[in-house]
């Protein structure tokens, strides 16, 4: 029986003679020609500013829009107390993992605006006007910044990176011991309260905060430089997100230390 196949049939060039010149294939070389796909799948596309942009609104927003809902109910700390505790496992999650995954990040950005809107909302009932001057003190601090990185002024090193990230690591640290030395010390070791040692870890955790924000600009530049792929600008307004809530709150305790009860 004649084979249908041209490679191998007598009659696929004029005069009779075989169309294939060649040796005959061998049948690894045949499985690996038709394994072979004769379409290149499409390539995805980069990661660029406005897609950062664009999915740092929708964190932010789904943040901003959650905490609003949170402090319009004045849900209670019993809702915000669950809630934080999920966004910083899903917070965790999105860090260790580097995950791009929406759900995630949107999830942290919902619970973290419920613990917010109700924690704000406390601040407010007893420092009136507190709120409003933590949010323009944020957005100062983000203009700054921002302005300092665009501009070239200062622009983050690998020495920088490791001391952030260092100095990161001791702040969350001297918080924890902080906080169990408050069982046994009223205040603890006075990190958190309104005396000269709290007023100066507040200043210098909100100089962290900015300290994050250029590595967040640093980040994105160099993402978007080297062609990431566009599923990763979550991740950067993950991170962005997240140093803008740092900032918000300890700008909100240290402005607390300076302002009268009503």
């Amino acid at each position: 029986m004649e084979s249908r196949n041209p490679i191998f049939s007598q009659r696929g060039a004029p005069g009779g003679q075989p169309a294939w010149a060649g040796p005959t294939p061998s049948v690894q070389q045949l499985n690996e020609m038709y394994a072979t796909p004769s379409y290149a799948p499409p390539a995805e596309r980069t990661m660029t500013i406005d897609d950062v942009v664009v999915r740092g609104f929708m964190t932010l927003g789904t943040l901003v829009l959650s905490a609003a809902v949170a402090w319009y109910l004045n849900l209670g700390w019993s809702l915000a107390a669950p809630a934080m505790i999920v966004g910083l496992i899903l917070g965790l999650i999105v860090s260790f993992r580097q995950s791009t995954n929406p759900a995630l990040i949107l999830g942290y950005a919902l619970c973290y605006g419920i613990a917010i809107g109700v924690l704000s909302h406390m601040y407010e009932s007893v420092f009136h006007g507190i709120v409003l001057q933590a949010v323009l003190g944020t957005m100062l601090a983000f203009g700054g910044t921002l302005a300092v990185y665009t501009l070239k002024i200062f622009r983050p090193t690998p020495k920088f990176t490791k001391f952030v990230v260092g100095a990161a690591l001791a702040a969350v640290g001297l918080m924890l011991v902080n906080w169990i030395a408050g069982f046994f010390v009223s205040g603890g070791l006075g990190l958190r309260a309104d005396n000269p040692i709290g007023w100066i870890f507040s200043i210098a955790m909100i100089l962290l905060g900015c300290f994050f924000l250029l590595l967040d600009f640093d980040e994105i530049e160099s993402g978007v430089r080297a062609g990431a792929p566009a599923r990763y600008s979550w991740l950067m307004a993950f991170g962005l997100t997240l140093s803008l809530v740092w900032l918000y709150l300890e700008i909100l305790r240290f402005i607390s230390y300076f302002t009268d009860n009503d």
